[in-house]
């Protein structure tokens, strides 16, 4: 057995958000050769950090539209909680 080891990342320190933890998750089931590779790159810490800061922008641009969207303001938060929390 060999023993391998990840040689030293600035990624290594980032702790992963949702969609990287998603990602690890959906590599290691279902794309292990892909999974595999990226590990054996040390590419694997940097992919899950590419994909879970792309992932939180793509997140936030989505809420701010739908927040524009549907009008939901703070000031509607602190006159009428009910309409923002059914909206």
């Amino acid at each position: 057995m060999p023993n391998l080891t990840l040689a030293e990342s600035k990624y290594k320190n980032y702790q992963l958000g949702k969609y990287g933890r998603m990602r690890l998750n959906y590599l290691k089931n279902y794309k292990k050769a892909e999974y595999i590779i990226l590990f054996m790159d040390n590419k694997l810490y940097e992919h899950l950090y590419n994909i879970d800061i792309e992932c939180q922008k793509q997140f936030e641009f989505l809420m701010k539209q739908f927040v524009e969207k549907e009008n939901i303001t703070e000031e509607l938060k602190a006159n009428n909680q009910m309409e923002w929390v059914q909206k």
